[in-house]
C-alpha cells in the first residue's frame, strides 16, 4: 500500500498561532472519520524535530488544477464531484464538524482521468460545539456570509456555512465562473 507523508517541522509549526493546537485538532478530526470522500489518516510518527502524518495517496490531483486547466465538466462528472463532496460533508455533519476551507484546492481526486473525490486538508476544520481557534477564516470567495459578516468574535454558526462554499464549486463547475466578480 502506497500512503502520502506529509512533514510538519515542529519548530515552524509551533512558532505560528495555535499552531501546535491546529495540528493537533486536525490529527483527531481525521481521526474520527473513516468515509470514502474524506482523506483517510493512516499513521502519525513523531521524531525530536518533525511530526509525519501518513494518509492515503490520492494521484488524481486537485480538482483546482481540472478547473485551471478549463476541462470541460460534463453533467456526469459535476454529479459525481457534488455527490463526493456533499456525502463527505454529511459525514463530518452528523459529527458535529465543520471544515471551513472548502474550495477546490481541498477536494482531491482518487485516480487520474477518474472524478471520484475526497476532501482533504482539515486544518481549519473545528467542532461546533468546542471554541473555535480561529473564528473568522477561510479562503475569500468560498466562505460564507455568516461568517465574513461575523461582528462578535465569540459567536457560533453551523457546519451549514460549508454548504455555501460546496454552492460556490457547483457554480464554478456548471457556469465555469466563479459567482462574484473581482479578487
Amino acid at each position: 500500500l502506497k500512503y502520502a507523508v506529509k512533514a510538519f517541522s515542529k519548530e515552524a509549526t509551533y512558532s505560528e498561532e495555535f499552531g501546535k493546537e491546529s495540528l493537533i485538532n486536525e490529527i483527531e478530526i481525521m481521526r474520527k472519520f473513516n468515509h470514502k470522500n474524506l482523506m483517510k489518516l493512516h499513521e502519525v510518527y513523531e521524531s525530536q524535530n518533525s511530526i509525519y502524518v501518513g494518509a492515503e495517496l490520492l494521484e488524481g490531483g486537485q480538482l483546482y488544477d481540472k478547473i485551471k486547466t478549463k476541462h470541460k465538466f460534463t453533467p456526469k462528472e459535476i454529479k459525481m464531484v457534488m455527490k463526493g463532496i456533499l456525502e463527505g460533508l454529511e459525514v463530518m455533519h452528523m459529527n458535529n464538524i465543520m471544515h471551513r476551507d472548502l474550495k477546490p484546492e481541498n477536494i482531491l481526486l482518487r485516480t487520474e482521468g477518474d472524478f471520484d473525490c475526497v476532501i482533504a486538508d482539515f486544518g481549519l476544520a473545528q467542532d461546533v460545539n468546542k471554541d473555535y481557534m480561529f473564528v473568522r477564516c477561510g479562503t475569500p470567495g468560498y466562505v460564507a456570509p455568516e461568517v465574513v459578516n461575523l461582528k462578535d468574535l465569540k459567536a457560533k454558526y453551523s457546519s451549514v456555512c460549508v454548504i455555501f462554499s460546496a454552492g460556490v464549486i457547483f457554480h464554478l463547475l456548471a457556469l465555469k465562473k466563479p459567482p462574484f466578480p473581482g479578487k
